[in-house]
């Protein structure tokens, strides 16, 4: 039986790409293309896919909030699996050269990581935002923009020329896509993993700080905490929290049971194995078990 992706389409994003990488160890795959990662969530939630790809992270623009939205908004899901691409784009144009080019197009956060070369090569052009860097190539293919920033696979796809290829303000430029499934249990735990949560807390002084020191009381490293708003009440907002480690681990676990018992709400995203090159360092647990015989011990009075 074929497992079905949402990804944001068309085809030629990065985010197909990424699903590509996915699918590649989920057997026989369908692609479901998407408009949006809200759209692709959706598409989990009611059961037209199995999964979702989605971008959470870049290392130019930073996170995706489109996606963290999308992940706290609706039914429980859960990250199962992270990829990192590396992200350089091409510009792409329909026989066009510079000189003719007046309008552009891609996505916003492709947007953020070209505008240098865009200031330099192609100065006063018009810009259009695009839903995806697929549908900015697509664009270009129907004649309503005169260029786009896409991947090269986009060019490809719709039959498209190349002004430029591999551009990127910043150079070694990654994006973090994930694969979001149905809440279930977590991918096995590979001691080299990462941790997601959601939670809100009380309104009151000392709140949030409170709640990050039970994670640094326990030795637990967070690698990013991002805030939302509830969109209810001004001022009011949601925490997303990563964290190295997996809810198997015994500090990870007793961290987030101390969350729990502060917040107000604690939602748990996944613990999945981590793309990054480098673990980093984490309460030595066999100290920890140590520490545990100990208390035992004192307890039975031995």
């Amino acid at each position: 039986m074929s497992t079905t992706i949402a990804f944001l389409g068309p085809a030629g994003t990065f985010t197909e790409a990424a699903m590509q990488r996915f699918a590649a160890d989920l057997g026989e795959t369908t692609p479901l293309p998407v408009g949006s990662p809200k759209e692709a969530l959706a598409a989990v939630r009611s059961g037209d896919a199995d999964y979702a790809c989605v971008a959470i992270e870049n290392s130019v623009d930073g996170p995706v909030t489109a996606t963290f939205d999308a992940l706290a908004d609706g039914s429980p899901v859960q990250i199962y699996r992270e990829v990192d691409l590396p992200v350089s784009f091409s510009i792409l144009t329909r026989g066009k050269s510079a000189q003719e080019i007046t309008t552009f197009s891609t996505h916003p956060v492709a947007y953020q990581q070209v505008r240098g070369w865009l200031e330099e090569n192609l100065p006063g052009v018009e810009y259009v935002p695009a839903a995806s860097n697929g549908a900015a190539a697509q664009a270009v293919a129907r004649g309503e923009v005169d260029a786009a920033a896409a991947p090269a696979r986009a060019g490809e796809v719709f039959e498209l020329d190349a002004l430029a290829d591999n551009i990127a303000d910043v150079e070694g430029a990654t994006t973090r896509f994930v694969l979001v499934g149905p809440a279930g249990q977590p991918t096995a735990r590979t001691g080299h993993d990462r941790t997601s949560v959601i939670f809100t807390l009380p309104n009151e002084p000392g709140s949030l700080v409170g709640a990050l020191q039970e994670f640094a009381h326990r030795g637990v490293d967070l690698t990013r905490i991002e805030s939302r708003p509830l969109r209810t009440v001004f001022g009011n907002y949601r925490f997303h929290a990563d964290l190295i480690g997996h809810i198997d681990d015994q500090p990870v676990a007793e961290a987030l049971r101390a969350l729990w018992l502060r917040a107000e709400e604690v939602v748990f995203v996944g613990s999945w194995p981590s793309a990054a090159a480098t673990p980093k360092a984490q309460l030595d647990l066999a100290r920890l078990n140590q520490a545990d015989e100990w208390v035992a011990k004192v307890r039975t009075g031995q």
